[in-house]
């Protein structure tokens, strides 16, 4: 029985804030602050600053392509894990279009440039959730606690928030039943415990059919 693992693209392989960071700087000719404490200081966008930067990323062609990794090698991390353990990997992403190729073909040639070949991608509106359980996953990760709340109400899919900035979790949070990672190596603790004991499961069963 082969694990099947869902990930979100931005804030967990992708890294979109830094990307959106330096077309706001340019698009409103905002300098780097020099220190992190500055970031904090840095203002707020109005909701025109927000589209009109919006406006200006779906104008630049292939952006999705142009982005780093969250993690050196996290995309070649998780095509190993899928590769060694038998795992169906799909991502999903509600990416919206850009000029060049379609967001689901950006999606696709920036995952096998980093080294995960032939990625089954979707570009989706609907709740995670709702997708989770039509597709039947056993776990998806994602960087937005809601997305997350949908998957644990909406499908029987295990959730995996990934959060590298811990003061983000809220107490109420923690008290879901999902986990929270801060990388991927701790993301692929889980996804191996599970594979492990789904594994077992399987074994069970097996043996219980040969007895009879």
């Amino acid at each position: 029985m082969s694990l099947r693992v869902g990930f979100d693209l931005d804030g967990v392989l992708a890294d979109l804030a830094s990307a959106m960071q330096r077309c706001r700087d340019a698009l409103f000719d905002a300098q780097q602050p020099e220190a992190p404490e500055a970031e904090a200081r840095r203002p707020l966008l109005s909701a025109r600053q927000h589209r009109q930067l919006w406006k200006h990323v779906r104008s630049i062609d292939n952006f999705w392509e142009t982005l780093d990794e969250t993690e050196p090698g996290i995309v070649a991390r998780v095509s190993e894990l899928a590769s060694t353990y038998g795992w169906e990997v799909i991502f999903l992403t509600k990416r919206p279009g850009t000029a060049g190729g379609t967001s689901q073909m950006q999606s696709q040639r920036w995952l096998e440039a980093h080294g995960f070949r032939r990625p089954c991608v979707y570009v989706v509106q609907r709740s995670r959730g709702a997708i989770a359980a039509a597709m039947g996953l056993d776990a998806f990760v994602d960087d937005r606690p809601e997305n997350c709340l949908d998957v644990l109400i909406e499908s029987t899919t295990h959730p995996i928030l990934m959060v590298r900035q811990p003061a983000a979790v809220t107490g109420s949070t923690r008290r879901l039943e999902m986990s929270v990672v801060r990388s991927m190596d701790e993301c692929a603790e889980i996804l191996l415990d599970m594979d492990a004991s789904a594994r077992g499961r399987q074994a069970a069963c097996s043996s219980r059919w040969l007895r009879l």
